[in-house]
């Protein structure tokens, strides 16, 4: 009877159990247990820096206990606005290690942004890069933050390199000395040596307790704070884990250009890494030739990403002079995975490149295509162990039947508990425990899911129903496309009608003729795009998925002038 309900079980490869065991332990307890039983294995490679899983244990609980002293205690929340170094990762463990909730807060975030979010949830402290002091300075009297701590990328640099960095950046770095008299004001090292190794324990329950807010992208208004808790993160580790089932405890290594203050490299590269006992190699930020070096040298298994950067790398003019073959796992999220761009990586690679599907509100991965069995063009893939999908209606609210448009709702472990202090939203998208993604899809007879495009994002012209994604697509397949994106516009007979947003590769030259051309070899006359504008690059969020908001609002703005 479970296969008829669920007909993406059938489909399950023996090694995938439906059912998983997610034990009742704190997610910090993973990185204990790898420092007790694995002490010197390599945890992080930062730059040309190592760390070992217990030099990283170890930094974990002195900074935990240094917290505590300032004045930390279980359920307050902690903002880490880092890149990816080791500090973000020692940060994040030391705040659960004391109950604490972590805050994960995007480096780029103008001081808008920054307010809003540290006086939404309440930050009691924030670990920032030392050059990102004054913009966090500069909003601390509008937020409950009572301690500032900073460090710099330099920190965890080899010799020379952590002498150089200062020289070479091109922000004007804080000297240590302007914060000795501040007395909320702190360094992450100077805290590391006074450290101590003991802390007092707390009582954390998986399942009640908060581990992280994890703030949305705020694409219809104000960024809300998801409210995960230690058993959302490890459920949804574990899950990722058993998909990957191929992959060896202790010997892959994990290529980290995802951020970690996104959910997405948060779960599938730190969380997964540590509990998996991988080498993490990490990059503060992505640069496509850094990265090809990266690969080239280090040697990664596992390259989780978004499909901007499989692009950045596909088209990069020196691609053909690295080794790229090490790599044997991409997954792909944040955004739809052109299948283009999923063929030329793997002729590169010789990897499997596979698109999952999964929201901030679900820890965010709720579907993947089977990395080592079939997967299906174009579709997310099946559903993971424990999780429930349907398709609704939007007509009718009910479930909507084989390859009927409707929108997308999922349960299972990994489902957020809701929004942070706004229970109106939380009732509008979780419904006995269905989380209402906002997104449009359908699923076939044997149970794969496809998704066709945001509520939102949906374009009503003349009556018919046009899903960008499908207009993407169509965009990607031609030769001298290196991004697409495609919004509806205002039009005073359609409605609304399609516009298409096109970058071109490298040297090549595009023409509205030819894309038009193009896109009605393919489409059917009503989706052809009315409006083409060429583009050097497209806006971008810090792991490079467009953002249409953006292309919308200058639409708005251009229909209002």
């Amino acid at each position: 009877m479970e296969t008829e309900a669920k007909p993406w079980l059938s489909h399950y490869p023996k090694e995938i159990s439906s059912e998983l065991d997610y034990g009742k332990r704190p997610l910090f307890d993973y990185l204990k247990e790898a420092a007790e039983k694995h002490p010197n294995k390599v945890a992080i490679h930062f730059l040309g820096k190592e760390l070992s899983y217990k030099q990283i244990y170890v930094d974990a609980l002195k900074l935990a206990q240094q917290l505590s002293k300032l004045g930390l205690k279980k359920s307050d929340r902690v903002a880490i606005m880092l890149p990816n170094c080791p500090q973000s990762v020692i940060a994040y463990y030391a705040t659960l290690m004391l109950g604490g909730i972590v805050v994960q807060t995007n480096p780029l975030y103008v001081e808008r942004e920054l307010e809003h979010q540290l006086g939404d949830s309440g930050a009691k402290m924030i670990i920032c890069l030392d050059q990102l002091y004054p913009r966090v300075a500069h909003v601390k009297e509008q937020t409950k933050l009572e301690h500032i701590i900073v460090t710099g990328i330099q920190d965890y640099l080899p010799f020379p390199k952590n002498i150089l960095y200062p020289f070479v950046s091109q922000t004007k770095l804080p000297k240590k000395r302007e914060f000795r008299d501040l007395t909320h004001v702190h360094v992450f090292k100077a805290l590391l040596k006074q450290g101590q190794l003991s802390i007092s324990p707390v009582e954390i329950s998986p399942e009640d307790d908060l581990a992280l807010l994890q703030y949305t992208g705020g694409t219809t208004g104000p960024a809300k704070g998801v409210m995960l808790t230690h058993k959302n993160l490890i459920a949804n580790t574990e899950q990722c884990r058993h998909w990957m089932y191929r992959h060896k405890y202790g010997e892959e290594v994990i290529l980290g250009a995802l951020p970690f203050f996104h959910v997405y490299g948060m779960t599938i590269v730190m969380n997964l890494g540590i509990m998996q006992l991988s080498k993490l190699v990490i990059l503060p930020k992505f640069e496509a030739e850094e990265v090809l070096k990266t690969i080239a040298t280090q040697k990664p298994t596992l390259f989780p990403g978004a499909p901007t950067m499989y692009i950045a790398l596909i088209n990069h003019p020196n691609v053909a002079a690295y080794d790229l073959s090490s790599i044997k796992t991409c997954v792909s999220g944040s955004a739809p995975l052109p299948i283009e761009v999923q063929q030329q990586f793997e002729r590169l690679s010789g990897g499997k490149l596979v698109e999952g599907y999964g929201l901030t509100e679900a820890s965010p991965v709720t579907h993947c295509n089977l990395i080592w069995g079939e997967r299906v063009t174009g579709s997310i893939g099946l559903p993971y162990p424990d999780t429930e999908a349907r398709i609704l209606s939007l007509e009718t609210g009910e479930e909507a039947g084989i390859k009927e448009i409707g929108e997308l709702v999922v349960k299972g472990p990994q489902v957020m508990q809701g929004y942070w202090k706004r229970p109106d939203e939380t009732e509008k998208v979780l419904k006995d425990g269905w989380l209402y993604t906002g997104d449009m899809g359908y699923v076939d007879e044997r149970g794969y899911f496809y998704i066709v495009d945001r509520k939102k994002d949906m374009i009503l012209a003349s009556g018919f129903n046009i899903y960008p994604r499908e207009v993407e697509e169509v965009l990607y397949e031609h030769p001298d496309v290196k991004e697409a994106a495609v919004i509806g516009v205002a039009d005073r007979y359609r409605g609304e009608t399609v516009k298409a947003f096109v970058v071109p590769k490298a040297g090549q030259t595009l023409s509205e003729e030819d894309l038009n051309r193009h896109c009605r070899k393919h489409l059917a006359a009503f989706k052809v795009p009315h409006i083409y504008e060429i583009r050097d690059e497209l806006p971008k969020t810090s792991i490079g998925k467009i953002l249409k908001r953006e292309l919308i609002a200058e639409e708005q703005h251009r229909h209002l002038s």
